[in-house]
């Protein structure tokens, strides 16, 4: 595919998706999002990828759905993605509740770790929330956005929102589409870590480089899927779901590769 609102790279095992229109504050756009599903598809279905990174070029992670854009869904009366080309949808397949746009992140068979800066509004919100992991700069910003367009929350926000942070405190941010800074979300639970601007990414590649190496992938692919269908499950169902995982997975070289680390007293070669 042609890269126009979007750039890939590879950091050793870990793909960084980088929102890629920083003269626009990476605006959401019907063509942003069919890049991202295809760059999605791509590294989860790279044998050499373990974990994705997702980020923005330039000063901000994402201001949310480009303002022209928004202009002519007024003028259309409602959403028009723009584009006629078909889109992937990675993710899908997995269980019924994830074959939707971004939900599909829980359908995913690698992590995703979400590394923001400056802002993230509306849309590009609700993606950080799907991520598995999130860590921000220090001041960013992040507001739903969608009050003050007369707008319901996007995405799953409103099912999002109260599971991460607790019913009260998403209340709040989903009422009142207020902006609130990276340092309030961390004291909520809501990002995994707050660093200097400069650290950031840095620290992002060092944690997935970590999780790459020290936790086998399918450990990683069935841990998340584990926690997302729990969500949609009862406790009996999840714990003989776990006991058949883990007869499964003790036949893999995987398992055999940690035991022998584990009695030679040595990390993991995963």
């Amino acid at each position: 595919m042609d890269l126009k609102a979007t750039s890939y790279e590879l950091h050793g095992r870990t793909a960084v998706i980088t929102l890629d229109r920083p003269d626009r504050g990476n605006a959401w756009t019907g063509r942003m999002d069919t890049e991202y599903r295809w760059l999605l598809d791509q590294a989860d279905n790279d044998p050499a990828v373990r974990v994705i990174v997702i980020t923005g070029a330039g000063k901000r992670f994402s201001v949310g759905g480009d303002s022209q854009a928004l202009e002519g869904h007024v003028d259309k009366g409602g959403y028009d993605r723009g584009l006629s080309d078909e889109q992937v949808h990675p993710g899908y397949g997995v269980h019924p509740h994830f074959d939707q746009p971004l939900a599909s992140h829980m359908g995913l068979s690698k992590p995703t770790i979400a590394a923001v800066h400056g802002a993230a509004a509306g849309i590009a919100l609700s993606l950080v929330c799907f991520c598995d992991l999130r860590f921000a700069a220090e001041g960013t910003k992040f507001t739903t956005a969608h009050g003050k367009l007369g707008l319901p929350p996007e995405y799953g926000a409103s099912w999002l929102l109260p599971r991460i942070i607790g019913t009260t405190r998403a209340m709040d941010v989903l009422l009142t589409s207020r902006v609130f800074l990276a340092e309030e979300a961390l004291e909520w639970g809501f990002l995994n870590g707050v660093l200097p601007h400069d650290q950031l990414l840095e620290h992002v590649l060092d944690y997935a480089e970590q999780l790459a190496s020290n936790v086998a992938a399918t450990s990683l692919r069935e841990t998340r899927r584990q926690v997302y269908l729990d969500l949609h499950r009862d406790i009996g169902t999840s714990v003989s779901e776990s006991l058949r995982l883990l007869d499964e997975m003790m036949g893999t070289d995987e398992y055999r590769q940690g035991v022998r680390a584990l009695t030679e007293k040595r990390p993991p070669d995963f």
